[in-house]
């Protein structure tokens, strides 16, 4: 009998497990993860930044926990000597409309409690001479870091103080009852007393492998990047960022600074046709027919058409991805989009068609289960943890 199991073996799992047993050294605590090692899917995948936590709604999940997982992140990365560079980030408007959103994002910044500043078109060029626009924000505390490491480094903590992780175990079934919960895997079944779960793209499906209607679906959108040719390696000093149409759920493409020296063009935002589908040729049938059949997928999908359909013509014809970024950085060419390897975003969607725009929490007596947390889940992992961990205390001192 296990003191706490936790589901996933991605950033958020093993923020949870690495906090869980530092609070509690004495307990039993397994992680089980389905893959054959840590972070092979949405933390494996991303643009690697350090998030300032420009976007979010003041006083929200996103705004608090990004503030605070910026700082956590750096203080983590170096005691545990593990590369990182605050770069800064640079939002670009190249018209007058962006210009006026800029100005709200202006607002929202400082309502967040960031250092910012504002550039003029000059100021902006002075900066960044390959960026082309009337005028930026300069955020100075985003930066970039490879978090596949910094998850492996959570791993190797956990296991230091006694934690185990069971690699190669498929969640497949699950079942809460009075002072215990069982866990089925595709290796065996692990009793415990509590359960976390952080499982991302699955996040759904193990709330309804406890009985629960989730009350949302994931939908998955593969974010689609292309690396930049090593002589472009110095195209530009900081992270740069368009301004977002907030009609838009999504950021739009943007140039990251790799903490590898490469720079990267995106990502896109394009409905992936499988829940793990990296690939523009992954599909899956039942995958596809959950979501095609889903009532406030479809309201997104409806609500969304037209950009949607864009996305997706900028997918399969490189000159129109190509023409977003030229919008800020003119002087790059089709040969520059060389191939980078994609991610999949696990987006909750509610029943009436809304997009999630909060981390998500569902909880029941004995387990705790994050729902949502896209980006900037990574940046926020270890106080989402935190945040985990006093819900999971809750729960002992009541049961």
């Amino acid at each position: 009998m296990y003191d706490f199991t936790i589901i996933g073996g991605g950033i958020l799992g093993l923020s949870t497990a690495m906090q869980l047993i530092e609070r509690f050294p004495e307990k039993k605590i397994v992680l089980l993860e389905k893959e054959a090692g840590p972070a092979h899917h949405q933390t494996g995948h991303n643009s690697g930044v350090i998030h300032a936590g420009v976007y979010y709604a003041p006083g929200s999940l996103k705004a608090r926990f990004c503030l605070e997982g910026n700082r956590a992140t750096r203080e983590f990365c170096e005691r545990h000597a593990i590369d990182f560079e605050i770069c800064g980030k640079l939002l670009v408007a190249t018209n007058g409309q962006e210009m006026q959103r800029m100005e709200a994002l202006w607002e929202r910044t400082g309502a967040n409690g960031l250092e910012r500043e504002w550039l003029s078109a000059g100021a902006l060029k002075e900066r960044e001479p390959n960026i082309t626009g009337i005028g930026g924000i300069f955020v100075p505390s985003s930066g970039i870091v490879n978090y596949a490491r910094v998850a492996e480094a959570m791993a190797t903590e956990f296991e230091r103080h006694g934690g185990q992780i069971r690699y190669g175990h498929d969640v497949t079934a699950l079942a809460e009852r009075t002072g215990e919960v069982i866990v089925t895997t595709s290796q065996g079944e692990f009793n415990s007393r509590y359960l976390v779960s952080c499982s991302g793209l699955m996040a759904d499906r193990v709330v309804r492998l406890l009985g629960r209607n989730p009350g949302f679906t994931i939908c998955p959108f593969r974010g689609e990047y292309y690396r930049l040719p090593d002589r472009h390696s110095g195209i530009v000093n900081h992270l740069i960022y368009p301004i977002p149409d907030p009609s838009m759920p999504f950021l739009g493409v943007h140039l990251t600074r790799m903490i590898d020296g490469s720079v990267t063009v995106g990502p896109n935002a394009v409905l992936a046709l499988k829940r793990e589908g990296y690939r523009k040729s992954d599909f899956s049938l039942s995958d596809m027919a959950r979501m095609f059949t889903n009532p406030g997928v479809l309201k997104v999908l409806g609500r969304n058409l037209k950009p949607g359909l864009a996305e997706m013509k900028n997918s399969l014809f490189k000159k129109g991805y190509l023409a977003e970024v030229r919008k800020y950085c003119p002087s790059l060419t089709l040969e520059d989009l060389e191939p980078w390897p994609a991610g999949v975003r696990a987006q909750a969607v509610s029943r009436d068609g809304r997009l999630i725009d909060d981390f998500l929490f569902v909880n029941t007596r004995r387990t705790v289960n994050v729902c949502n947390a896209p980006s900037p889940a990574a940046t926020s992992a270890i106080p989402i943890g935190h945040h985990i961990l006093e819900k999971v205390s809750e729960m002992v001192q009541s049961t």
